[in-house]
């Protein structure tokens, strides 16, 4: 794993605490990505699941809720804090940096890895991908979701951030929160550094799916919805090691 430092960190401990509070009920979350990516899942009761970038613990509380026994990881400690708080002890949090790999967890020690909105804060998304590679058991699945290249490339060229599509490269968006609003940094990049790098590190590719909003998503936020409808916001993706 290459020694990058994480360039959401600072901005997600700013973020911990409203996000926590709103990711139940949040448009773009419960109502878009999280429908999407939770059906990419197996039947996970009686699996052991990686909750890899847990955030405040609300995917790992659905999977705890559906049977599963449940590991997460995050690089915020206040995001641990939150975790532990919604989880009790329900799930072991740990507190800890994908980009540096997991090595104190063993080898297929998972049935299942799921990695909801994290990765684009991650550089070398092959590194990571072939770390879930070693922790899941044979066979195993990996459930990830984040931004859609072509719709972060759009919205980075209309900020003035990107010239190329074909790039890779650090960019940044404002989170409008209460009281002062938040940079978050995250990487974009072009679809086949997010295919390729999946295959390259082993897996075989499942299941690729480019979300719509739901009924609930156009009840709270009409124009949102209507945007949404037309255009791509996030990609979800399912991969196996057979």
């Amino acid at each position: 794993m290459a020694d990058v430092r994480p360039v959401a960190l600072e901005a997600y401990e700013k973020l911990a605490e409203w996000y926590a509070a709103t990711v139940d009920s949040k448009p773009h979350n419960a109502y878009y990505e999280r429908p999407a990516t939770l059906s990419l899942l197996p039947d996970v009761r009686g699996k052991i699941v990686l909750d890899a970038g847990c955030g405040p613990g609300a995917y790992a509380q659905l999977l705890l809720d559906r049977g599963a026994q449940v590991v997460g990881v995050d690089v915020s400690p206040r995001m641990v804090q939150l975790a532990r708080a919604r989880l009790k002890d329900r799930a072991e949090v740990h507190l800890a940096d994908l980009g540096q790999g997991l090595p104190f967890m063993a080898d297929a020690s998972f049935d299942v890895v799921l990695s909801p909105l994290v990765l684009d804060c991650i550089r070398d998304q092959k590194a990571v991908f072939e770390e879930f590679h070693r922790l899941l058991r044979r066979p195993g699945v990996l459930v990830f979701s984040q931004g859609h290249p072509f719709a972060d490339y759009l919205l980075c060229k209309r900020t003035g951030q990107t010239e190329s599509y074909f790039a890779t490269e650090l960019v940044e968006w404002e989170w409008h929160v209460p009281g002062e609003p938040v940079s978050v940094p995250w990487y974009r990049r072009p679809l086949s550094e997010i295919l390729n790098p999946l295959i390259d590190a082993g897996f075989h590719l499942d299941r690729v799916l480019e979300p719509v909003p739901t009924d609930d998503f156009r009840k709270a936020d009409p124009r949102r919805y209507e945007e949404l409808t037309r255009e791509p916001g996030f990609i979800c993706i399912r991969a196996l090691k057979a």
